[in-house]
């Protein structure tokens, strides 16, 4: 009996998040469907995090125990054969027998995503949350800063968690913006060069007549990324969703510290929607 480990990656929006459900469509679900037909044994598969209804993952981790002769290097390939194509397991290698997840310390990486733009955008819609309001980065990063350390996390935690205890650590808080471009280029046949003259002095034109420009400036994309060593159900969510309302000028950065002190959910902002979250990857320290 071998110990294999997998690392999926999953766009999240269809699924009722990993843990298997009753009458629920799930990852885990997926892949022990998936795993059992390649193999022909029941596999169960055990998760490193259960990632909610519609959160994304880059590499969430698996382990299963397995009889098979297939090379543990080599299931990866077959098993993606086996997967929808919004799964797909990206690595597979025998571990320890003893090895365990859940168990192990390590760091764990989430991202959320913000589309700040005038509209949203039918392209993004599923992996980036969107506001129209303007957003102050700085208060953002000054109320992050407050979160990294081991705090109680009492005021970041959903309803229906089950942890024993809602203390928790913070390695990193990252706020990035990245601005977004569309140069607009203009394509014609080479060799017609009345063509090209035509549409340059027509473009020449209508820029002196209308004002026009070449370029149309996107919104923002605004990355907030947390490092940690686990998290308490939709923790990373309600991080972003308060973040998101101090930038906003919804609440302010001092609400963090009510948070801290209170452990109280009602003094923190909302909980962010689910599909600007990915699961970027997980490593491991020790086991």
């Amino acid at each position: 009996m071998s110990r294999i480990m997998l690392r999926a990656a999953y766009d999240g929006t269809e699924y009722s998040g990993w843990q298997v459900q009753p009458n629920a469509v799930t990852i885990e679900g997926k892949l022990n469907e998936a795993l059992s037909q390649l193999t022909g044994e029941d596999i169960q598969v055990i998760g490193a995090s259960r990632t909610d209804a519609g959160v994304h993952s880059l590499g969430n981790v698996c382990v299963f125990d397995t009889d098979t002769r297939i090379p543990a290097e080599k299931i990866c390939y077959a098993v993606n054969n086996m997967l929808p194509s919004d799964i797909r397991v990206i690595e597979s290698k025998e571990v320890e027998a003893d090895f365990h997840p859940r168990h192990c310390d390590s760091v764990k990486t989430y991202e959320y995503k913000i589309w700040n733009d005038i509209f949203p955008s039918p392209v993004l819609a599923r992996y980036a949350h969107f506001t129209y309001r303007k957003i102050d980065i700085d208060k953002m990063k000054a109320a992050a800063e407050k979160l990294v350390g081991t705090h109680d996390f009492g005021a970041f935690c959903g309803s229906g968690s089950q942890a024993e205890t809602t203390v928790r650590t913070i390695f990193s808080i990252e706020i990035v913006t990245e601005s977004m471009e569309m140069s607009v280029t203009r394509q014609t046949g080479q060799g017609n060069r009345l063509a090209d003259r035509t549409l340059e002095v027509t473009e020449k034109k209508n820029k002196e007549q209308k004002n026009l420009g070449t370029d149309y400036q996107f919104g923002n994309m605004i990355k907030i990324r947390v490092q940690g060593s686990g998290f308490l159900y939709n923790m990373v969510r309600i991080i972003a969703g308060t973040l998101l309302d101090i930038g906003t000028g919804l609440m302010e950065v001092e609400a963090i510290d009510k948070c801290l002190e209170t452990h109280q959910r009602s003094d923190a902002g909302p909980t962010a929607p689910a599909n600007g979250l990915t699961m970027i990857g997980i490593r491991f320290i020790s086991c």
